[in-house]
C-alpha cells in the first residue's frame, strides 16, 4: 500500500510528540512505501494532479528520514494520501484540498478534503452548540464589548484561523486592555474572532479525545502550566490520564454520524470541562502522547480502520 504524506518540511517536524511522524512509521513498518511533498509541490494538469515526490525511509532513530529518491508522480499512483499540513487554514490550505479533489476516487484521502474544507475547527462545533461554552462570533468590535459585558466572569477571544492556543487571549470586560485585545485580534473590525465565556475546569486540564471512525479510542487531559492560560504542550503544559465522564461519551457519541459520513477517519476533540470546543481535522496530534498514558497504539488502530475501508471499496 502506497502512502503519501502532504505535510510540512522536514525539518519543521520534531519527531518528538508528532503524530505525522507516528503515522509515517507505522506505514514503514507495515508497508515500506512512505512518500511525502508540501502542498506547494502539488500541481494539476489538464485535471490530472501530480506533485514533485520524495519516497523516504522512516526510522525509529537518527536520521529519522533518509530520501531515496525525488521526482514527479501522479497522485493516482498512491493506495492513501494522509492530508497533515498544520494550520493556518488560509486560502492555500483550502486551495490545496481543491486540488486533492481532482484526484480519482479509487485513492483514499484523509481525512477527506472536501469535509476539511468545510469543518473549520472553531465553527464546526457549533453545529452541536447544545455542548457548547456561551459563543459569540463576529468582526464588530462593539458587538464583542457588548456581549462580553453580559458575561458572568472572564471570556475567552480566538482568531477563527489559528491552532495550537496561537492568539487566544483570557480577558474581562472591565480591563482597560480589552478593546485593544479585540482591536488587535479583528484587525480592527476586519477580521471575525470567536468570543467564548470562560470555563474555570481549564486549571483542570483541555481534554483531548482522538476518534477513529467516530469512536473514541484514546484520550488526556492537557493541563496548563502556573503561567500560561492554555492547554497546549508546546507553551507548557503536561498531559495526565482521565476517565471519560458520561457527558464525553455523549458528545462523541453526538458527533459519530456525521464524521463517518463525511469520511473524517482520524479526527481529535477537545473538551473543557462539560463543553465541547474544538473538532480537530486538518492535523489532529496527540497520539504520542495517548500511547504512552494508555499503553496503547493509536496509529496501529488507524492504519487497522484504513485498511478495512480500502478492502470494502
Amino acid at each position: 500500500m502506497n502512502n503519501l504524506f502532504i505535510m510540512d518540511p522536514l525539518d519543521k517536524i520534531q519527531v518528538k510528540g508528532d503524530s505525522t511522524y507516528s503515522l509515517m512509521l507505522e506505514a514503514q513498518k507495515r508497508y515500506n512505501s512512505v512518500y511525502m511533498c508540501t502542498p506547494q509541490e502539488l500541481f494539476s494538469k489538464n485535471g490530472n494532479v501530480f506533485g514533485n515526490i520524495t519516497k523516504l525511509n522512516v526510522s525509529k532513530k537518527e536520521p529519522y528520514f533518509s530520501m531515496i529518491e525525488r521526482k514527479e508522480i501522479g497522485l493516482s499512483y498512491f493506495d492513501v494520501i494522509w492530508l497533515r499540513k498544520d494550520p493556518p487554514f488560509d486560502i492555500s490550505y483550502i486551495f490545496t484540498t481543491y486540488l486533492l479533489d481532482l484526484v480519482p476516487k479509487k485513492t483514499l484521502i484523509l481525512n477527506n478534503p472536501t469535509a476539511v474544507r468545510t469543518a473549520n475547527e472553531k465553527m464546526i462545533a457549533l453545529h452541536w452548540s447544545q455542548f457548547c461554552p456561551p459563543t459569540l462570533v463576529t468582526h464588530e468590535i462593539e458587538r464583542a464589548l457588548s456581549w462580553s459585558s453580559q458575561q458572568p466572569g472572564q471570556v475567552v477571544i480566538k482568531p477563527w484561523d489559528g491552532n495550537g492556543g496561537r492568539g487566544v487571549l483570557v480577558s474581562h470586560f472591565d480591563d482597560p486592555n480589552f478593546r485593544s485585545m479585540l482591536e488587535l485580534l479583528t484587525n480592527n473590525g476586519q477580521e471575525y474572532i470567536l468570543v467564548q465565556r470562560y470555563i474555570p475546569e481549564i486549571k483542570e486540564g483541555d481534554k483531548r479525545i482522538i476518534l477513529i471512525n467516530g469512536d473514541p479510542v484514546g484520550w488526556m487531559t492537557r493541563i496548563p502550566s502556573e503561567k500560561d492560560h492554555r492547554g497546549n504542550m508546546h507553551v507548557g503544559a503536561t498531559v495526565a490520564s482521565f476517565e471519560l465522564s458520561a457527558r464525553d461519551k455523549e458528545i462523541c457519541a453526538s458527533l459519530k454520524d456525521y464524521l463517518k459520513n463525511n469520511d473524517l477517519l482520524f479526527v481529535g476533540i477537545d473538551i473543557i470541562g462539560d463543553f465541547l470546543t474544538e473538532i480537530n481535522v486538518t492535523s489532529p496530534t496527540g497520539i504520542q502522547e495517548i500511547n504512552s498514558l494508555m499503553n496503547c497504539c493509536i496509529e496501529e488502530l488507524i492504519f487497522n480502520s484504513v485498511e478495512s475501508k480500502l478492502s470494502k471499496t
